[in-house]
């Protein structure tokens, strides 16, 4: 593994290092808040590695929720990443062994960084989405174990810090804005996520909104190619 791959992955990820660091800390000190240690917060950082859902988590381990609920819940959180993997089928393709864990690890920070951005000139490609994809699970890992430390040895008030989650959408929403001239995708974002919240309330609006953004892109797809120059 050479020095410029390792460097180019790094770099990369920087944005998510601060987001990750952050967010990881909050989601450390609330589950500590609610009675779990380091040892939880690094297992489910590990195993589970899906911030907003972890951080939902704290609250079914504590109402001990049926197996059922918790299942419906993480589909409903998570649903758009079915439309993300759809996506990757073909740059994950011929990926070998490395691929189980790419589909593990494609949170949406990573699914930015891998879908925006190309692999730097000499650099191998698989080599360089599977560092991507491992920089960013250790920043959440470090970071919720840090924030757990945090949480054990000091009593605060840790109303607000959910907030951290959103931040960080808005901060990769601004940075793809910024990086590309097309912004079709990004308004058809805003605009359905909008209409359906509206339409379907707080609670229930994700999963249509995945739905229709993947139908209205895709009937822009010759559009939205035409002014990339595809």
């Amino acid at each position: 593994m050479n020095k410029k791959l390792l460097k180019a992955s790094f770099i990369n990820t920087l944005p998510v290092l601060a987001g990750y660091m952050a967010i990881g800390i909050s989601f450390g000190i609330l589950l500590s808040v609610k009675g779990y240690g380091v040892l939880w917060a690094l297992a489910m950082s590990l195993f589970i590695y899906a911030g907003s859902m972890q951080i939902l988590a704290i609250d079914l381990l504590g109402g001990a929720a049926s197996l059922i609920s918790a299942a419906i819940l993480t589909l409903m959180v998570n649903a758009r990443h079915l439309f993300y993997g759809i996506s990757m089928i073909d740059k994950y393709k011929g990926m070998g062994k490395k691929k189980p864990y790419l589909i593990f690890a494609l949170t949406d920070e990573t699914y930015s960084l891998v879908c925006s951005g190309k692999a730097p000139g000499g650099v191998n490609k698989d080599a360089y989405f599977l560092l991507v994809s491992l920089f960013n699970h250790c920043y959440w890992i470090v970071g919720s174990v840090i924030g757990s430390l945090i949480g054990s040895m000091i009593t605060f008030n840790s109303e607000g810090l959910e907030f951290a989650m959103t931040a960080l959408f808005v901060t990769v929403f601004v940075e793809q804005w910024r990086s590309t001239k097309n912004h079709i995708p990004a308004l058809v974002g805003v605009a359905t996520s909008v209409v359906c919240l509206i339409i379907f309330g707080a609670g229930n609006f994700l999963i249509p909104t995945m739905m229709s953004i993947t139908l209205v892109l895709g009937l822009l797809q010759k559009k939205i190619g035409g002014e990339r120059g595809e």
